[in-house]
């Protein structure tokens, strides 16, 4: 219903429209499901950039919807080629999915695969070419050869189709349905590639969000494999944004809530409604809302003004059109359901949707929220990050890192740029925030640092080591005032990092989710990338590149440039051979020359080659025979290869004698090796 009290018509045609609205920062904390990946390729060496600027050409340039199709159109005509190239199997075809281009001409694109016309869950690749090599490097969500035993099914899709309505009900869900029947697919995401169903099940979850629960059945056994939830959910309460510019569409005497300068995005009132679009907001003035939650059009400007600054932010600092780069808008849907505390992204309608909290008095609309929900719909259509696990933690946290750069750049006196999450909506109770990037363990469940079994815990949580790292990228470690926000980052070794700035911080993750993320990377592989995304803009021997060892360092992802911040180092490079399913084997180093015990954050820099690092277990061995887990048998899933620096607290040993890695290998078929190894004390 419309509100007399906000209404006022405008003496002047206009495409925009000023609201006086009250803005309300939700977070997404949203839940689902993901596997692990493989490291992605390394950046090629490059003089540094002066002065810390980016490489000339290096950045992907600003493409209109007609030059990315065009680049489609010719990966499509290509792609056969592309795939003899990669060594692909005669049954295996490429789907383009994604292009970006790069000022020096080089194309990054983004592929899914099929295997005898089946699509291979988990076997997206992106392929960088350059005029000299049409696939000068490759990233692949699985290293894994797409070769199934068979593709024919020994159990029924009704079986699968069972397994899946048995999965939500085991997950409290509400009005379960089968919304799309079994579909016979190859299932690469872990493990070796079987073929499967998916079978997708709707209805809603438990708290009243729409269900669009995915289930991986094993097409021969009857075995489930996996399951996701894909619609991704959030929880947050009302912020005050202030009076802002809206782009709107006039048409005759009436005015509506369409964006025609940002791909025709439109925001809809579904007035407490669950399902359909709804109705789009539309009166005879250009004047929306009044500030108050209890006027619907208020909502909706707050979701309306969140997109739009998205939709800046992505096109003016990343040059990218859209969430899919075509020049099209998602859409927004507000007033979801009656006292829905939540928010949520759907690939299924394109669209952002939001509650309106707790008595229907705090709509979740705000800045941080409609930045959180739209990268939601950028990584589902960039990398694909699968929502569980390390992946979800990595996608989880890429919609903080970007919900928290687009309030930077909203410049909005109402609600500074920080970097606390939901720092405004009181969720809490007590005006504390929902998540807190410098310090992440301060909200009382999120992860400051990464260790082995972090993809076991809730995606909210296991997302703190990537906040983290983009926070110590950003600004660095130790107490400093921004923006009148005080924070406090420490570091996993207790060493100093030193920040290179959010300006540049933002351009590397950026570059790493569209270039060299893939489904299933996980923290190893996210370090990878964001490595080879800093060497090809700043230069693999920049400051920019050694900044991005010490973040991941920081929390606890592989090692300091050089070993490790001034410290004292022993390695030992010599190859193990890790039998399969054998005896656990070991490789030592001999400390000596130090004093006293170990430190409490000995630095244990283990670099495995494996396959299926799910099957390993990793052990440091102190000179008395105490052992400490470093890596536990099942924790890893299916990524390759261990590249991780672990600290321990040995206080407790002498630092003099020898000390030994022990890795045995508890499971069949998977093989490799110990390649290296350092201790680094401090």
């Amino acid at each position: 219903m419309r509100s007399s009290s906000s209404d006022r018509r405008t003496p002047h045609r206009s495409t925009t429209r000023r609201a006086a609205a009250a803005a309300l920062v939700g977070v997404a904390a949203l839940i689902a499901t993901a596997v692990q990946s493989g490291a992605a390729t390394a950046a090629p060496e490059k003089a540094p950039s002066a002065a810390g600027k980016v490489i000339p050409g290096a950045e992907s340039v600003k493409l209109t919807p007609a030059q990315r199709a065009e680049l489609i159109r010719t990966a499509n005509a290509t792609k056969a080629e592309t795939a003899a190239e990669l060594g692909l199997g005669a049954k295996e075809k490429l789907v383009v999915r994604d292009v970006l281009k790069d000022g020096n001409g080089t194309i990054h694109t983004r592929y899914e695969r099929t295997y005898d016309g089946l699509p291979v869950l988990g076997g997206d690749l992106v392929v960088k070419s350059t005029r000299a090599d049409a696939t000068a490097a490759v990233v692949k969500a699985t290293k894994r050869a797409i070769e199934p035993a068979t593709t024919k099914a020994a159990v029924s899709a009704a079986k699968a189709e069972r397994q899946a309505l048995a999965a939500a009900k085991a997950e409290d869900a509400k009005d379960a349905d089968v919304n799309r029947a079994p579909r016979k697919v190859i299932w690469a995401a872990n493990g070796t590639p079987k073929v499967a169903f998916e079978t997708v099940v709707g209805g809603f979850q438990h708290d009243g969000t729409p269900q669009e629960l995915h289930v991986i059945t094993d097409a021969t056994s009857g075995e489930k494999l996996y399951e996701w939830e894909a619609i991704e959910t959030g929880t947050g309460n009302t912020v005050y944004s202030g009076t802002v510019t809206l782009g709107t569409t006039q048409s005759g005497s009436t005015y509506n809530l369409t964006d025609g300068a940002r791909g025709n995005h439109k925001t809809y009132n579904l007035n407490r409604g669950t399902s359909g679009t709804g109705t789009l907001f539309s009166g005879p003035d250009d004047v929306w809302g009044n500030g108050s939650p209890s006027n619907l059009e208020s909502a909706a400007a707050d979701a309306h003004y969140g997109a739009a600054l998205t939709w800046d932010y992505y096109k003016n600092v990343h040059g990218r059109s859209g969430i899919r780069g075509d020049g099209v808008g998602a859409y927004s849907r507000v007033h979801y359901g009656n006292n829905y505390v939540n928010a949520f992204w759907s690939d299924s309608c394109f669209c952002m949707t939001y509650g309106d909290g707790s008595g229907n008095a705090n709509p979740l609309t705000s800045i941080d929220v409609a930045a959180h929900e739209m990268t939601h719909g950028l990584t589902s259509n960039t990398a694909g990050l699968v929502y569980s696990g390390e992946s979800g933690g990595l996608n989880e946290a890429t919609s903080d890192i970007f919900g928290a750069t687009v309030e930077f750049f909203a410049n909005n006196s109402s609600d500074v740029g920080d970097y606390l999450i939901g720092e405004e909506i009181n969720i809490n109770g007590d005006g504390t925030p929902l998540r807190y990037m410098d310090k992440p363990s301060r909200d009382g469940s999120s992860k400051d640092n990464w260790y082995s079994g972090i993809g076991s815990i809730d995606v909210h949580y296991s997302s703190g080591p990537a906040n983290h790292f983009f926070y110590l990228l950003s600004e660095g470690s130790g107490a400093k005032t921004i923006n009148g926000v005080s924070y406090n980052s420490p570091t996993a070794d207790g060493l100093a990092v030193t920040g290179i700035g959010r300006a540049k911080a933002e351009k590397i993750w950026f570059r790493a989710l569209t270039t060299k993320f893939t489904s299933t990377t996980n923290y190893a592989g996210a370090r990878t990338g964001t490595l080879a995304a800093a060497g090809e803009l700043y230069g693999t021997t920049s400051p920019e590149y050694a900044a991005v060892q010490h973040a991941w360092a920081g929390v606890a992802v592989g090692a300091r440039p050089g070993g490790g911040g001034g410290g004292t180092s022993f390695e030992n490079t010599a190859d193990v051979a890790i039998p399969d399913r054998g005896a656990a084997v070991t490789s030592s180093i001999t400390v000596s020359g130090r004093t006293g015990n170990a430190p409490s954050n000995l630095a244990v820099a283990v670099d495995i080659v494996h396959t299926y690092i799910g099957d390993l277990q990793v052990q440091l061995i102190a000179p008395d025979g105490t052992a400490y887990t470093l890596k536990g048998y099942g924790t890893g899933g299916s990524a390759d290869n261990i590249n991780t620096t672990y600290t321990v607290n040995a206080s407790s040993e002498v630092a003099n004698g020898v000390w030994q890695l022990r890795v045995q290998d508890n499971a069949a078929v998977d093989t490799g090796y110990i390649n290296s190894w350092k201790l680094t004390f401090p």
